[in-house]
């Protein structure tokens, strides 16, 4: 997302501390309150029960909707309204008597008064723990059901819940592999943890330090929390999210189970059934998808989320970026056949051989070092990726490139003045009216807190790699690299993301750093990955969170201490749920051996397995070296620094015309970042989506607009993951997935886009022979 700061002074030297409200960003003093009151209860018996059962039910279900064609996942915003009507019923049933701990000499009440907006912020934060998602997951999916190589289920399971490693026995190797591997992933979201305490005094306590995010959360908190009137003739902000939810929770049998064909309707393929180049042109989910439409709110948010948290300006970058990728660049490149384009099918992930045959991995992986066998590989074939799978990668090269230079110019000296105001002894006493309710209120939380959970993570971390004859391929200093890349990009990504509400990933120059260093070794790639991508990641999340608490008022060890045990559970709530489905579902992630009606096709860990090939097993140098096929793609890198420069240089020259500084090619270039395992139908629907409700309601309706935007939002997406879990159980357990017609299937009846359109090539399996 582009800059949030568009067009503010830079923040004063000096507060007045008499002021009422002396923050210095004025979208801050517009939404945060500036009241308190410490006597209210935070983490109470109701806290505990609606946050761990709220934290459970989002890791299952976001990692249940993981695996299936169209992704659904739910945010803590559905826990955030459903929590409140709750509580409140829980403050008037729960009797007052107080509940004796004898170990602790301390007691508890099962209901210590009305129910308060600050257990209503801490029951969101522990379930938000459930909404992120488990990088590992993605790990464990690939190495069972793509490599094929054996896990040991009780050790994953023991793994997923403890460090004691004292208590496992010796394993085989192949299974040592995995132990060494889950025991690690287990350690990663405490490992951010530790660091995030570090930076605590940089990005959370300094009033310049904003994160544009959190204020979304904080307006929904006060309306739902604050007294409001009913308008008359109309509903409740709760009485709109609970009709919306029971529409949409009814509605989703159609697309679900009776009609899932309208989850893709491409209309071209309709009408030219024989035609390859038009299939290609209108599928739905293997082409550019022109004309193509659902009627499905689970296709339209599947990979991009809700279109309705994007702002007007957002949609425009990422249609642009969309249409000159999609509907500009991809036919260029298709039809003058780069990078033999016409070989492949049009939009995939997998990867083939110079025949145009899907790559042969047993060939060239040596079972039993699980590593590059390089005579093996020169002896068969280079790898070949579709044209737009490799065009994406260096997209994904530009994004990065954009982003530094786009804040580098724009945002430039307004963070390094920011930073010298958060780091400058001069200024650290220096508080707003938060910062001094917080400070005096509440007792911080003990640095050596965050000290403690840092070193025992990063020594237990190390023993993984090579306590257990070194199944993580990837040697001690490895692991060291890997947080040291994540500890210095910590702070000034956490910056830009506080400021600027940007996030520039590390996953491409992570992979790009041990793929050159440890070539021919998937998993060192993935572990260092997550170690130096991952793990810092979580370490913003945590400081953003921080920082949400700051803002409402939390006290810092509850907020210690609910993240602290959201991260445990969540972790353990994701990794049962993918090995009950792993070792459940038949064939899972393998499309070519499941039935059309089926939906559990992985496309997200297709993506992840195809990246651990070109980047761990094959290496960046063989794929995107000097003379290889694809060198030509770092000249993105290249192109996206420069992208920003003429925007700059225009906006310096018209600083009148505000529409100049709106354009954000990290935006642009980014707009497309999940092609694949994302479709064009995915965002021909949140464009739709987006522009109406964004755009449209938002212009002739902005008191509707703003009352009921965000609460449809989350009604629609709980209403729709409800429905898919009820109908999982009820049919998918007995492999019934649709009704049994021509629109039963979720497909968009486009066979012939997947085939290629190069005489001599391969013909997949259902494609005619092409004359």
């Amino acid at each position: 997302m582009a800059s949030a700061v568009l067009d503010h002074d830079p923040p004063p030297k000096h507060l007045d501390e008499d002021d009422e409200n002396d923050c210095p960003i004025e979208e801050v003093r517009l939404t945060v309150p500036t009241t308190d009151d410490p006597s209210q209860p935070c983490l109470t018996i109701r806290t505990w029960i609606l946050g761990i059962i709220s934290c459970v039910l989002l890791a299952f279900v976001n990692q249940f909707f993981d695996y299936r064609t169209n992704r659904i996942s739910i945010s803590s915003v559905c826990i955030q309204i459903l929590a409140l009507p709750i509580g409140r019923w829980m403050a008037r049933v729960l009797p007052t008597r107080r509940i004796p701990i004898p170990l602790l000499n301390r007691s508890f009440s099962l209901n210590p008064g009305p129910f308060t907006m600050k257990e209503h912020v801490l029951i969101t934060i522990i379930a938000s723990s459930g909404s992120g998602g488990n990088y590992s997951v993605n790990v464990i999916t690939i190495v069972k059901a793509f490599y094929r190589r054996s896990i040991n289920a009780m050790a994953a399971m023991l793994l997923a819940q403890t460090t004691q490693v004292t208590i496992f026995t010796p394993l085989n190797p192949p299974q040592k592999t995995i132990f060494n591997l889950f025991f690690s992933f287990t350690d990663l979201q405490l490992l951010g943890f530790g660091w995030a305490g570090l930076f605590r005094k940089y990005l959370v306590d300094s009033p310049f330090m904003w994160w544009p995010s959190n204020l979304i959360q904080v307006s929904l908190f006060r309306a739902l929390n604050e007294e409001e009137r009913r308008p008359k003739g109309g509903l409740s902000r709760l009485q709109f999210f609970l009709i919306s939810l029971g529409c949409s929770f009814a509605y989703y049998i159609v697309p679900n189970y009776l009609f899932p064909a309208i989850g893709s309707v491409s209309v071209l393929c309709l009408i030219w059934k024989n035609s390859i180049p038009t299939q290609q042109i209108g599928s739905a989910n293997k082409g550019l998808g022109v004309g193509a439409f659902a009627i499905d709110w689970a296709t339209a948010t599947a990979w991009l989320g809700s279109p309705m948290a994007a702002p007007p300006f957002v949609l425009v970058n990422v249609l642009a970026g969309y249409v000159i990728l999609i509907y500009i660049l991809m036919p260029l490149c298709y039809w003058t056949n780069i990078y033999d384009a016409r070989r492949f099918p049009f939009l995939t992930s997998r990867l083939f051989d110079r025949g145009g045959a899907p790559y042969d991995l047993d060939r060239i992986l040596e079972a039993e070092s699980f590593s590059l066998d390089v005579r093996q590989y020169e002896s068969y074939s280079d790898i070949y990726m579709s044209t737009f799978f490799a065009i994406s990668y260096g997209i994904g090269f530009a994004t990065l490139t954009a982003t530094l230079s786009h804040v580098f110019l724009f945002d430039g000296q307004y963070m390094l003045k920011l930073w010298r105001q958060a780091t400058s002894k001069a200024n650290e006493k220096i508080l707003d009216v938060h910062g001094r309710m917080m400070k005096a209120n509440y007792a911080a939380v003990p640095q050596w807190w965050f000290h403690v959970i840092l070193v025992s993570m990063t020594a237990l971390s190390i023993y993984t790699c090579e306590g257990f004859g070194g199944g993580l391929q990837l040697p001690y200093w490895g692991i060291l690299l890997a947080i040291a890349m994540a500890l210095f990009f910590t702070l000034p990504i956490g910056i830009i993301v506080a400021t600027t509400n940007t996030f520039p990933g590390l996953n491409i120059i992570t992979e790009m750093v041990i793929g050159y260093i440890l070539p021919g070794q998937p998993m060192a790639n993935v572990v260092f990955k997550t170690y130096g991508y991952i793990s810092m990641t979580q370490a913003i999340t945590f400081l953003s969170d921080f920082k949400l608490g700051h803002y409402m008022k939390i006290p810092p060890k509850s907020m210690f201490v609910a993240q602290l045990v959201g991260a445990v559970i969540a972790n353990a709530c994701y990794f049962c749920t993918a090995w009950w489905l792993l070792t459940s579902v038949p064939n899972i992630c393998e499309t070519d051996l499941l039935p059309p009606d089926t939906p559990w096709t992985c496309p997200g860990d297709s993506v992840f397995f195809s990246a651990s090939i070109i980047w761990g097993v094959v290496g960046p140098y063989r794929m995107f070296g000097p003379g290889s096929i694809y060198a030509g793609l770092n000249y993105f890198f290249l192109i996206g620094l420069l992208a920003p420069v003429p925007v700059y240089v225009f906006h310096r020259l018209f600083p009148e015309k505000k529409w100049i500084r709106l354009i954000s090619f990290p935006v642009i270039f980014g707009a497309t970042g999940m092609m694949p395992p994302a479709k064009a139908i995915n965002y021909n629907c949140w464009f739709v989506v987006g522009f109406a409700v964004n755009y449209w309601v938002f212009k002739r309706h902005k008191q509707w607009w703003g009352r009921y935007a965000y609460v449809l939002s989350a009604a629609l997406d709980a209403g729709t993951s409800f429905m898919a879990v009820v109908s999982f159980f009820a049919l998918g357990n007995y492999d019934i997935y649709a009704v049994n017609w021509w629109g039963g299937v979720l497909d968009d009846y486009c066979p012939l886009a997947k085939c290629p359109t190069e005489a001599g090539a391969y013909i997949p399996d259902g494609c005619p022979q092409i004359q």
